[in-house]
């Protein structure tokens, strides 16, 4: 295997398809995907180069035996694929919330977190997420990967789920370990 294979990023090297219906354009330093969905826009990394040519997109880095630039290789190429599946389909995480009078409501621009505190804790829903709510499930939705899943870990981490009896807002399919409360002492 030749020197230039081995030091190649899996990922970096893959071309990216554009699917009809979708934008993408270069300006300076920036690429942006605009597609039925919305626009993202992506700041590119001074050693990393992107090429669009025929509906695809090639992406390449300057020393590609250099650990670093490989690894924003790959870094890019997932960033650019992140890109084009959110605005094509977008992106959504759920969580769920357990307890005996726990609830969310969705009000407006911001939702409301009854999760055993002696208030209700308001939380200000970011730009570009949508979130919905149907019974103890939180359905957090948007265009931008990173964005949904800061927001569905910022809800979660309000209330983490407790080991004993397993109460507070969890990822839906989530496994929580449990632990054992207090044995009796035992007797002689």
């Amino acid at each position: 295997m030749s020197n230039l294979l081995k030091n190649m990023s899996r990922i970096g090297k893959q071309l990216i398809t554009i699917p009809t219906g979708v934008e993408v354009r270069l300006d300076g330093n920036q690429i942006i995907v605009k597609g039925p969905k919305g626009q993202l826009i992506q700041i590119i990394h001074p050693v990393v180069s992107l090429t669009i040519k025929d509906n695809t997109i090639s992406i390449a880095v300057k020393d590609g035996s250099d650990k670093s630039q490989r690894a924003l290789w790959g870094l890019f190429g997932s960033l650019t694929n992140n890109m084009i599946t959110g605005v094509t389909q977008g992106f959504s995480k759920q969580l769920e919330i357990n307890g005996v009078g726990m609830k969310a409501t969705a009000a407006g621009k911001k939702l409301v977190l009854n999760v055993g505190f002696s208030h209700p804790v308001d939380y200000a829903i970011p730009e570009g997420i949508s979130i919905a709510v149907e019974g103890n499930v939180i359905t957090i939705s948007g265009i931008d990967k990173q964005l949904v899943g800061e927001t569905a870990a910022q809800i979660r981490k309000i209330k983490k789920v407790e080991p004993y009896k397993g109460k507070g807002i969890k990822y839906v399919g989530e496994q929580v370990i449990r632990k054992a409360g207090k044995a009796a002492a035992k007797s002689k």
